[in-house]
């Protein structure tokens, strides 16, 4: 009998394990393309948008998007931040910027605080009513703000509260999407923990605060992104609530300077293109920078 040549062996027995890695990497690769392709076809309409900033708002009109970069980009920025459209002289890129953080940040804060309340007393409190009161909640999200957007402007006037922080923010903070994901949070909280600080002294409120607000960091993470973000587009309650220039956000700002036709003016095109995108970055960069603790707090809801 001949002798087997063990590296012929050893080849043979390598060659499924080859292929195998092989079909991964190919898999890997094919992965990695549809990825890319996905980002680069939702980055298109902003680079179209980036575009037309740099150029001539007639040109915008003429031709629209096309591959000529042009040279009016740096005008373009001094306007859109430091130069008011309107005829108060106050609405202003940066200040636009600002009321539209301050409505963003309420929402979410607000949003946040009334959720995790009511997500508290519906799980803890031995209410008779609780869950009928949770499902009455619940019902809320099949009434977009379009349904009930007259009785609640009819309401902010009567308490005097139009072009005002506290309009744009009171009438919305109740949130049924956050009471919602706090109730499924902190019934995965182990009942032992509960018995523990009962034994401990802890009333109601110090649970509430020195153990359940910490251990729900990441849920917090993960709706502070939500209503940061339904907050920061916020158009038509905005639109309802705002007459003074100083008090338009940065979307109600948009669609103002874009239906400028006033004479031989033509809507600034280049400044209301490049307020759009720098709407996109502070989301942009609340996404990111909360992304992990975004994932992990919908995850744990689910526990």
């Amino acid at each position: 009998m001949t002798e087997a040549n063990p590296a012929a062996m050893a080849a043979t027995a390598a060659t499924p394990a080859t292929r195998h890695r092989r079909r991964l990497r190919s898999g890997d690769i094919l992965d990695h393309a549809v990825l890319i392709a996905g980002a680069l076809f939702m980055l298109l309409p902003l680079l179209m948008v980036l575009q037309m900033t740099t150029v001539p708002d007639v040109e915008v009109i003429k031709t629209g998007p096309t591959l000529t970069i042009g040279d009016q980009l740096d005008e373009n920025f001094e306007k859109a931040m430091f130069e008011a459209s309107g005829f108060s002289g106050e609405n202003t890129g940066v200040r636009m910027l600002i009321n539209s953080f301050i409505l963003g940040i309420g929402f979410a804060v607000g949003k946040i605080v009334i959720g995790m309340m009511a997500a508290y007393a519906i799980v803890y409190f031995r209410l008779r009513f609780a869950t009928l009161a949770f499902w009455i909640i619940f019902t809320t999200l099949l009434l977009p703000l379009e349904v009930r957007i007259l009785p609640s402007y009819e309401v902010v006037q009567k308490l005097g509260m139009l072009n005002s922080f506290q309009g744009l923010i009171i009438p919305l903070i109740a949130s049924a999407t956050a009471t919602f994901f706090f109730r499924q949070f902190f019934r995965s909280v182990p009942e032992e923990l509960v018995e523990a600080a009962r034994i401990d002294g802890a009333g109601p409120v110090k649970f509430f605060i020195d153990i359940l607000v910490p251990l729900s960091k990441t849920m917090v993470a993960a709706m502070f992104i939500i209503m940061f973000v339904y907050g920061w587009n916020q158009y038509l309650w905005p639109t309802m609530i705002t007459t003074d220039e100083d008090m338009f956000t940065l979307v109600r700002g948009i669609k103002q300077i874009t239906q400028v036709m006033e004479g031989n003016r033509i809507p600034e095109y280049g400044r209301a293109n490049l307020l759009a995108i720098i709407a996109i970055v502070p989301p942009v960069f609340v996404v990111i920078f909360f992304q992990s603790w975004f994932v992990k707090g919908l995850t744990e809801s689910d526990k």
